[in-house]
């Protein structure tokens, strides 16, 4: 096969391709010029790259656009912009390439926002952008969490976790669910204070029985909070009791958590998983790329 033929038929694989890709990329960014942006880039990226030895093209070019969408809602929150939501895109012409799609107008807008869903799109806006790529992913197009988790920056329990929270709001928040996110706000605070005191016993009871305590490469090679896995309110206790002297409680991709550092500084976060009232999972995570990536909220005064 020569240059060109292969050229042709990386073209036909690409476009067998598109209708799938313009669907996760819509989903998540909400526009579909944006979506069709997105497919571009894949496809140059596509053209540019040495996919011989890629087993699953699909799933190499289903990774490519969800990463071009998560820079994108990235770069939509570091500008503070507003949710992009359904819009009607005006004309505009795309640059010439083998797969380049013809630019989309108004009705074939209308046509994919009601397949999918204005509201849900409308819900999908309220998502960071790491739970919104993770619900989308796994829930609306069957992608593995074990794929999920290296393009979020996150082990494939906390891409779940994503998914979960994602799939909570999305169902709507309850009164029983606010209470609940009550009590685990005491939770955190009263962990913190009984952390930086010293008091074992009250560690103890804020902590379920099987407990899980993990850190992250850079949290191990800081030392102390992250100091690899444990099991067990014991053994977890320990750890924390006497410490959390620079800790501060915050919302970490929407969930309770706490941060460390001083200032604007943010040297490690802490995110909390709950069951029955207790702190069942404890996340280390000091890798200063994946600490960037979340939406992090300060919940000091």
């Amino acid at each position: 096969m020569d240059e060109t033929q292969a050229q042709d038929a990386l073209a036909a694989r690409f476009e067998a391709d598109r209708s799938r890709l313009r669907g996760v990329a819509y989903r998540m960014l909400g526009s579909l010029t944006e979506a069709e942006d997105a497919v571009q880039e894949a496809w140059l990226r596509m053209d540019r790259a040495d996919t011989s030895e890629v087993s699953n093209l699909s799933g190499w070019l289903t990774t490519v656009v969800a990463r071009v969408c998560l820079d994108q809602l990235r770069s939509r929150k570091s500008r503070r912009e507003d949710p992009a939501g359904v819009q009607l895109p005006e004309e505009q012409p795309v640059e010439p390439a083998t797969a380049a799609p013809a630019s989309p107008d108004p009705e074939e807008e209308a046509l994919m926002a009601d397949a999918v869903g204005a509201a849900l799109l409308v819900v999908l806006d309220t998502l960071g952008p790491a739970e919104r790529l993770a619900f989308v992913l796994h829930d609306l197009f069957g992608v593995s969490f074990d794929e999920i988790a290296p393009i979020v920056e996150r082990s494939p329990a906390a891409a779940r976790q994503l998914a979960s929270r994602a799939r909570r709001r999305i169902q709507g928040q309850s009164p029983t669910v606010e209470a609940d996110r009550a009590r685990q706000r005491a939770v955190v605070d009263a962990f913190l204070s009984a952390s930086r005191g010293g008091d074992f016993e009250a560690l103890l009871t804020l902590l379920d029985p099987d407990v899980v305590f993990r850190g992250d490469e850079a949290a191990e090679r800081l030392g102390g909070s992250g100091a690899g896995e444990l099991h067990g309110a014991r053994l977890v206790a320990e750890q924390f009791c006497g410490r959390a002297q620079g800790a501060h409680p915050a919302l970490l991709d929407g969930e309770f958590g706490f941060r460390v550092g001083h200032g604007d500084e943010v040297l490690l976060v802490v995110r909390l998983g709950f069951r029955n009232g207790r702190i069942c999972e404890i996340e280390a995570v000091a890798d200063p790329a994946t600490i960037h990536g979340m939406d992090l909220v300060s919940l000091d005064g």
